[in-house]
């Protein structure tokens, strides 16, 4: 299906390497479709994948879409000229969040593959809106199932995981925290305190590769997925 949204501009030359997944945080598919082709309210995304598994194009992805807003990624600020944005219909934190049913998460699956075939996108640099924005943003949340995904050929996935959760709180373990999930792409403080902002940063990476506890307190398991993350990645 396609239905256009005037919310868009040229990428100014721009190399698409970003794939960022949100939810669509509204009471329904067709409200949230609304809105994105509203031209007053300045937002869109390239596609929209309903509970049923419709795909709803409405930007080309040649264009710049408006989704990411305030965001950075591995150094670059403002995603959305090098991003393709999909937004996932689900009511969300705010209107009644529920897990994401099996057949949008096929529709989601296929259309990524697609979209990372077609631009050479790096399985690291498929990410959550939550991971480009973790200071004000939640998406697509904990019951998203980035494993499955991964298992699909969408996105990285840690393989190693770490069994004593013991938190760190020296602050040499702060500083090599920080360091290393600004290494993977989260723009993080770099100041080895334990502060609101970098706390903000754990729950996102928690939400993302371990969604059963997101409690922001980093630990030895996070510290061993973070690891395998970044060999995954060649660091």
């Amino acid at each position: 299906m396609e239905q256009h949204s005037p919310n868009f501009n040229s990428r100014g030359g721009e190399k698409i390497s970003l794939l960022v997944l949100h939810y669509t945080g509204m009471k329904s598919a067709q409200e949230a479709i609304e809105r994105l082709c509203k031209a007053e309210a300045k937002v869109s995304a390239h596609y929209v994948v309903d509970e049923d598994g419709t795909v709803t194009a409405l930007v080309d992805e040649a264009d710049c879409a408006w989704h990411a807003g305030v965001s950075f990624w591995r150094g670059k600020r403002n995603v959305n000229p090098i991003s393709i944005g999909v937004e996932i219909v689900n009511p969300g934190h705010e209107w009644g969040y529920r897990a994401f049913p099996q057949k949008q998460m096929e529709a989601v699956a296929k259309l990524c593959k697609g979209i990372v075939l077609r631009h050479h996108i790096a399985a690291r640099d498929v990410v959550a809106h939550s991971d480009i924005a973790p200071q004000r943003k939640e998406d697509p949340g904990e019951l998203f199932d980035w494993q499955w995904l991964a298992g699909q050929g969408v996105g990285l996935w840690p393989e190693v995981r770490v069994q004593s959760p013991e938190s760190g709180s020296q602050k040499k373990d702060v500083s090599k925290m920080q360091t290393q999930l600004t290494e993977y792409g989260y723009e993080t403080p770099q100041n080895g305190i334990f502060d609101e902002a970098t706390r903000k940063v754990a729950i996102a990476f928690q939400r993302h590769f371990r969604p059963n506890n997101i409690q922001g307190q980093w630990d030895n398991e996070c510290a061993g997925l973070l690891a395998a993350l970044l060999a995954s990645a060649g660091h």
